[in-house]
């Protein structure tokens, strides 16, 4: 699994996974939380499926890389 979230991209994901999973839990809307995960995971791991699937890489340059 390549990476293909840069860093300014991974802060925005988790920034609106947690805000979405705070959410969620705080209103009791359980399908908000479960839609914060999905941005989550992808700040964790640092790969997008879709990205990979279109061809798009939010990395700039080397030193962007975890």
């Amino acid at each position: 699994m390549k990476c293909n979230v840069g860093k300014k991209d991974k802060f925005i994901r988790a920034i609106l996974g947690s805000a979405l999973m705070a959410y969620g839990v705080t209103v009791g809307v359980w399908l908000f939380f479960l839609i914060g995960l999905i941005p989550m995971a992808t700040a964790i791991t640092n790969y997008c499926p879709l990205y990979a699937l279109l061809g798009i890489s939010t990395i700039e340059n080397d030193t962007d890389l975890p």
